[in-house]
Order: structure tokens, then sequence, then C-alpha cells
């Protein structure tokens, strides 16, 4: 595959997706060859446990355009997504997810729109997600408000990690740090032309998400304190609210005191301590994300280790063709 020959890339993210990678292939691979122009499929194997490596590797052998890339442990989505991006060659590079949520067909759509408008990022805008349950929809719906409050409106609403970069986009984000990145808000930070394109979100076709109500909080924590530093400020305004209130506090307390009306007043003091107590509390734990923040930044670890490249080795990984032939002696 040569890098400059090479019209599009499309990385897709996995972990633990065996029993979507059929019909993933079955519908990305007819839609990819219709597009008429050189292309490779980045996938980034994170860490599976189960038959995702061995299944990518004997589908290599039958699709050339096919290209496996081992993550040695497993280190997120955004990791798998970042090392994806960094091995592609194209000129324009689409991510999307293998469950196949977001259509395979959309991305000659991406292709043609980035070509012809001259844009650096197609989005892929979910118009109907009647699919998802009702708190996935509300939920995703606060995170995009208040992103878009707290980042700007830059942020297209309803836009996940399904969207098309152009190769000057893919060099600007591989320039930046490399440590927790967010790209659903990183790609609208950087300001290239951009456009949309919409579609309806599916039903996951198989297997369970990956994406559970603890990793959405944790995208949530990430993309506000990677891009805002708007919890500190409400930590300031907490402080600067419990002193005035405790103040009003004081002055109706010397009041009593004066009209000679004392009366012990154990619950209120006790409501008190636990009101400014509770606020404390907050403060310092929003204090720690941020300090943790810049330690994790100051060590500047790699979020991934790459184990194997299909496109720099021909050469099976040895588990890999372990598991491959395990699996093999079980259909025996």
């Amino acid at each position: 595959m040569h890098a400059n020959r090479t019209e599009l890339s499309v990385v897709i993210p996995m972990y633990n997706e065996e029993e979507a990678l059929p019909a993933l292939v079955a519908r990305l691979r007819p839609s990819l060859d219709g597009i008429g122009a050189p292309y490779e499929v980045v996938a980034v194997n994170d860490g599976s446990a189960d038959g995702t490596s061995a299944l990518l590797h004997q589908l290599r052998s039958e699709w050339r355009e096919l290209r496996v890339v081992e993550l040695r442990r497993n280190s997120g989505h955004q990791a798998a997504l970042t090392a994806g991006l960094h091995s592609s060659v194209g000129r324009y590079v689409a991510s999307i997810d293998a469950d196949l949520q977001d259509p395979p067909e959309k991305i000659a759509e991406m292709l043609e729109l980035a070509k012809r408008d001259k844009l650096d990022i197609v989005y892929g805008v979910r118009s109907d997600r009647s699919t998802d349950t009702g708190f996935k929809r509300r939920t995703a719906g606060l995170y995009y408000w208040l992103m878009r409050r707290m980042v700007g409106k830059r942020v297209p609403s309803q836009a996940g990690d399904f969207r098309l970069l152009s190769r000057e986009a893919v060099d600007a984000l591989k320039a930046l740090p490399d440590q927790q990145q967010v790209y659903r808000l990183l790609v609208p930070w950087l300001g290239f032309p951009s456009g949309q394109v919409t579609y309806h979100r599916d039903e996951r076709v198989a297997g369970e998400t990956k994406y559970p109500l603890s990793k959405m909080i944790r995208l949530a924590v990430d993309s506000i304190t990677n891009f805002s530093a708007a919890p500190l400020r409400i930590a300031t305004w907490l402080g600067v609210a419990s002193f005035f209130g405790c103040f009003g506090m004081l002055v109706a307390t010397l009041g009593i005191y004066v009209a000679g009306h004392t009366v012990p007043g154990w619950a209120s003091l006790f409501v008190a301590m636990l009101f400014l107590g509770g606020i404390q509390l907050i403060c310092i734990g929003l204090l720690g994300e941020y300090i943790g923040r810049i330690y994790t930044a100051v060590q500047r670890r790699p979020t991934f280790f790459i184990g194997h490249d299909s496109a720099k080795s021909g050469q099976v990984p040895a588990e890999t063709a372990e598991q491959r032939e395990l699996q093999l002696s079980g259909t025996r």
C-alpha cells in the first residue's frame, strides 16, 4: 500500500467485535470498492479478548486492502482511534465503529462532499436516534448541549466519531500532545472548513455495547476538564455563595441574640456544617481532577503501544497464529 496512491483510509477501532465483523465486512467492502479509488481499511484491534484478532488476519488474506494494527493492551476507544489516525496514509481518513450503528455506505457521500466543496472535515450527524433508549437519547442531548455551552457552537450536535478528515486535518491532530484526546471536541476546535451528512442511527448489529454508563460519564468528565476551566470557576462561585450564606446566618444569629430570643441551634449548625463540608469536598475533588491531568501530561506516557502492523510486516503475531490454530481445531 503506497501512501502517495491511497485516496482513502478507513479507521475502525475494535474491541471484542468478533460477532460483528462478518456483517461489517459484508457492507463495508462493497461500499469502498464502489468508490473507484485506492483505499485501505485500518482495523485497530484494541487488545480484544475474543477471536477478533484471528478473524481479522483471516479476512486480510482474502481482502488485500485490509490492514490490521494490533495494540499491545486494551487502551480505550479514543486511544485506538488515535493509533489508527497516526497509522493511516490516505489523502482522506474516515473513522467508524464496528457495530454498524453508523452506516458505512455514507463514507462515499462524505468523500464526495469533501472533494466537491473542498472541505477538510465532514461530520456524520445522527438525524434519528429512535433505536437508542430514552435514557441514552436524553443523556446524549444533555452532553452535546453542555459541550456547546462550554466549548462553543463549533461542536456539531449529535455528531460522534463517525467523520471524514483530510490529510491536513489529520496532520494537525497528530501534532497535538497525545494525552486523553476527545476527538468529538478536538476536531471542531481545529476550525477547518467543515460540512455534514445526516443519517439514521441503527441498532448494534451484534455483541454488546462498549460504552456503558461508566464510560459515558468518563467521556463527559474528560470532555469538560480537557476543554474548559469552568468547573474550577464553579468551585469559586460555590465558595463565594457559601461565604455570603454564612455571613447571612451570622447576621441573623446576632439579631436573635440582641433580641434575647436565643435558643439551642443544633439543627441549623449541623446543616451548615454539612453544607460547607460538602462544598469543600467538591472543590477539592475538582482541583484533584485537574492536578491529576497535569501530572499525567508531565509524565508524557504514550496512550497506546502498537505491537503489530500488517502493513509493515507480512507475518502474523505468534499469539494470533496460536489463537487461529485453536479456533480451527475447535471447528473440526
